[in-house]
């Protein structure tokens, strides 16, 4: 099995030395092709999920009659249909297209994103919210099992970087839109402005979904003939073996010994809960915001972009850093070290205000280092498609499923 070495700082590229012109061409369809539809898919997939906190703070609170606990019930009902819609794909992935699933379950949880703008009661969203999550379960995992079948470890947290910018870029347009509808289209056709962002986010969802059918190039073993051809899965085939990448594989139940047996397994699953528990509630800030009782709703909002602005800045800085500079220990060590900081004060609390914008602000290296960990995942179990999609969902099962339990900030005192 070749390795390719890592690069000095100085002499970072692209491309690895061992890679042909041939193979470097694919490379570049690959990026051309899969990367900037993932982002967008993702950018979807957030601009939907934090309708509810900008939702919340825009007028819905009022509107629909929400006190106390309810905000985190609706945010623990969509964990709930999430963690108990992967179950399925445990078993699932390497039996099913991905250029199926994946613009499949897009599509769906557009059509439940748009169903939204009509709740009239708590118990209306709550349905709404569990199938949102529902249709969105596979996603995550889905996504970076597609990239660790077509990328090795040296190149994937850069493309898992470049993808994973939806969530800043997502959370940072969420605002600016909900602040555009809540200025600009409040009482259109008899309807709030909160309505009118869970309308636009499903006009774009829905569609986005559809072309993913024709741009995802699926697995090696079931592969998109729509993207790929023969000619360009003789060259992944050669890349990925030289690497020591398995490229078929079907789960069975017999894989289970050696998957709870393994090492590996619960390094992962552990570090992967740490991972999930280790970020600010989104809606802190905006709710902190809203507790100075300085600045109005569409202002609120405005405000709550700075740290996923910010959080663009980090992803990009941990994954390519892994990649081509120090490996993905390191940019593990440094994104939770610097998010651990900003932890720290917004849990003393009793500190300036100015050192609470920094914290919150900070929160971002949370997630930046998403993509490392799970490209890391992908790496170490290159040589298993079928250990590796039962690791990538279960791990994301178990630390999704975690968050479920607990909440920042009681409902109670949310301002």
């Amino acid at each position: 099995m070749a390795t390719p070495q890592r690069r000095k700082p100085w002499k970072i590229q692209w491309f690895s030395p061992d890679d042909t012109p041939e193979e470097r061409k694919f490379i570049l369809k690959l990026d051309a092709v899969l990367v900037p539809y993932l982002l967008l898919t993702y950018w979807v997939k957030n601009l939907d999920q934090n309708n509810l906190n900008n939702a919340y703070v825009a007028g819905m609170k009022e509107e629909l009659g929400f006190y106390g606990n309810e905000l985190i019930q609706l945010q623990t009902m969509y964990i709930v249909g999430a963690v108990l819609g992967q179950i399925p794909f445990l078993f699932l992935f390497t039996y099913l297209p991905m250029y199926w699933v994946i613009p499949g379950m897009d599509v769906c949880w557009g059509v439940f994103t748009l169903l939204q703008y009509r709740a009239n009661s708590f118990g209306e969203m709550m349905a709404y919210r569990f199938f949102v999550g529902w249709f969105e379960a596979a996603y995550f995992p889905a996504v970076h099992y597609v990239l660790g079948s077509w990328y090795r470890r040296h190149e994937i947290s850069r493309r898992g970087g470049i993808w994973y910018l939806g969530v800043p870029i997502g959370t940072l347009t969420a605002g600016l839109v909900q602040a555009g509808a809540t200025t600009s289209l409040e009482g259109i056709n008899g309807l709030s402005g909160w309505r009118w962002m869970y309308i636009i986010c499903a006009i774009i969802t829905i569609p986005v979904g559809i072309i993913g059918y024709f741009i995802i190039p699926g697995t090696i073993a079931m592969p998109n003939p729509w993207v790929l051809k023969e000619k360009d899965l003789e060259i992944a085939r050669r890349r990925l073996e030289r690497s020591g990448h398995k490229v078929q594989g079907k789960f069975q139940l017999c894989h289970l010994k050696d998957i709870f047996f393994s090492k590996h397994f619960y390094i992962v699953l552990f570090v992967d809960i740490l991972f999930w528990n280790a970020g600010a509630n989104s809606s802190a800030f905006l709710l902190w915001l809203k507790s100075l009782n300085r600045f109005e709703s569409a202002k609120v909002n405005q405000f709550g972009t700075l740290p996923s602005a910010l959080g663009i800045f980090y992803t990009l800085f941990a994954n390519f850093s892994s990649d081509l500079i120090w490996g993905p220990a390191w940019g593990i060590t440094f994104a939770s070290s610097y998010n651990a900081v900003a932890l720290l004060l917004l849990l003393i609390w009793e500190v300036p205000e100015g050192a609470k914008w920094f914290a919150f602000c900070s929160t971002s290296w949370s997630y930046a280092l998403s993509s490392v960990l799970h490209g890391w995942v992908n790496n170490i179990l290159r040589d298993s498609p079928e250990t590796r999609s039962f690791t990538l969902v279960f791990m994301n099962i178990m630390a999704q499923s975690s968050t479920a339990w607990y909440s920042a900030t009681p409902g109670s005192s949310i301002p």
